[in-house]
């Protein structure tokens, strides 16, 4: 098996060697580029992380001798590991990914990393974004310096705030930006900190016919969030959508909103 056909299967169906194979080809200057893109996009399989292999995206991420793109996708990857550990903390054995010190670690190196203007900038862009999921005191003045930076650096920091708190005024200014996916990315953040002033954009986008499909996945979640009350009419209606990811979106959020039994209470009425 090789690492194209890793691919096409569910992680929990891998190879007892699929984890020393993507090491093998990270830590493989000589091996095929497009693998080794590849091996880092799966390692981002966050539930299958550990410390070895964070060491080894670490060691491309932290590499001069490697393109900017591997190295970028490299960091992203250690980003839903750095959450879950962030979020689950280090006391129950069987919800660990990074040990403490292993995380640590990725944290520190990270900010090494991010604090080297000589990387380039698109690195320094994805180690923000990666780390950012574990929250650090740096964070703050981090993002808030990318907000004032051009169009790929405001992109990044809007994505951010999905992360840390303190930018709703930010997050209520991007959601009127004319970039589409800086404008996605707000409306996720929103949804994140439950910013009651953005209901009305967000339930526009809900119910304005020519929401691009993305978008209106994003306000279905965030809707949920923000006022899960009053989202139960709308999201209810957009059960019975054609499109399934659709349907599945306002399930999901139905139940993130915890009402989902109230409306099938109400339907079992009629």
């Amino acid at each position: 098996m090789d690492i194209h056909s890793l691919y096409d299967l569910p992680p929990w169906e891998w190879p007892e060697n699929a984890e020393a194979m993507i090491i093998g080809l990270l830590q493989d200057a000589q091996a095929d580029a497009e693998e080794r893109l590849l091996a880092a996009d799966l390692a981002g399989d966050y539930t299958n992380m550990n410390d070895a292999l964070a060491d080894a995206l670490l060691a491309v991420t932290g590499s001069a001798d490697e393109t900017a793109d591997l190295r970028g996708a490299a960091v992203i990857a250690l980003g839903g590991a750095l959450e879950h550990a962030y979020t689950m903390g280090f006391e129950d054995e069987d919800d660990i990914l990074l040990t403490e010190s292993g995380f640590e670690q990725v944290l520190h190196t990270l900010y090494q990393l991010f604090l080297d203007h000589d990387a380039p900038d698109d690195v320094r862009r994805r180690v923000l974004e990666a780390s950012v999921r574990a929250p650090q005191d740096w964070h703050d003045e981090a993002v808030r310096d990318a907000l004032s930076g051009d169009g790929v650096w405001r992109l990044t920091a809007v994505f951010c705030m999905r992360f840390i708190s303190g930018f709703d005024a930010c997050i209520l200014d991007a959601l009127e930006d004319d970039n589409p996916r800086l404008h996605y990315h707000a409306v996720c953040a929103a949804g994140a900190w439950e910013i009651d002033a953005a209901w009305p954009h967000v339930f526009n986008l809900l119910t304005a016919d020519d929401t691009e499909k993305e978008l209106r996945l994003a306000a279905i979640d965030a809707v949920a969030s923000i006022r899960p009350g009053e989202a139960g009419e709308i999201l209810h209606k957009l059960t019975a959508s054609d499109d399934d990811d659709i349907v599945d979106a306002a399930y999901e959020a139905l139940a993130m909103a915890g009402i989902i039994a109230e409306l099938e209470d109400e339907d079992d009425d009629w």
